[in-house]
């Protein structure tokens, strides 16, 4: 369970967020939103990139900001761009590197890397220069450095914003068949059939929270 007690939070004086209440239980929520709404900065609370000015957040009852290294053991982070994730010369040595501080044997850190890599459409790769990977493939490499962490919980930030089209339907149906719970921030609303919740935000206020059909409408009328 996430959940967020009266958030706010500006940045400077700028305000981007004010009186947000939520409770999020369900297996697929989306964050959707126009640019500047407070969509990603409220998703960065929930492993403690970002703090609330006041308020409060919680994840399974612990709160990011106090017990940051124990929530982010339950949640993973996927953002906009993988390049900013990548930090391994390779597709199996950047996976192998998130299990790092877990005291896992070298040689397991390296079978484990090899296997998500597999799962997630990414089999054979595991030698090939990380940043000579295609667009999609990129992303599926940062997708696989949170998962092989066995995250309770997945935020993805915009992760389908540089990808193309047939990329975007591939990430998004993995993103469905994962069994963590998928908070997502997007901005491509035909992709998110299949979703549980869609929460909408507008100058940093929640203006609609209900299942995909009906949060969607209200959202494409108040862009106009």
């Amino acid at each position: 369970m996430i959940e967020f007690e009266n958030i706010a939070h500006a940045y400077g004086e700028h305000s981007v967020l004010e009186g947000v209440d939520l409770r999020l239980g369900e297996k697929r929520v989306a964050f959707v939103g126009a640019n500047g709404s407070g969509k990603s900065t409220l998703a960065r609370m929930i492993n403690g990139l970002v703090a609330p000015t006041s308020g409060r957040v919680l994840v399974d009852g612990l709160d990011p900001a106090r017990d940051g290294r124990a929530v982010r053991k339950r949640v993973g982070f996927v953002f906009t761009n993988p390049d900013s994730q990548i930090v391994m010369p390779t597709a199996g040595e950047d996976v192998a590197f998130s299990l790092r501080r877990h005291g896992i044997p070298k040689v397991e850190r390296e079978r484990r890397a090899a296997e998500v890599l597999a799962r997630h459409g990414l089999a054979g790769y595991a030698e090939h220069p990380a940043h000579q990977l295609s667009g999609g493939q990129k992303q599926l490499l940062a997708l696989c450095s949170m998962l092989v962490l066995e995250p309770d919980v997945l935020v993805c930030d915009e992760p389908t914003t540089l990808l193309d089209l047939r990329n975007k339907r591939h990430f998004m149906e993995l993103l469905r068949e994962l069994p963590q719970q998928v908070v997502l921030v997007t901005h491509d609303l035909h992709l998110l059939d299949g979703f549980d919740r869609v929460v909408v935000l507008d100058q940093g206020r929640i203006v609609a929270d209900d299942v995909p059909e009906a949060a969607l409408s209200h959202y494409r009328e108040l862009i106009g």
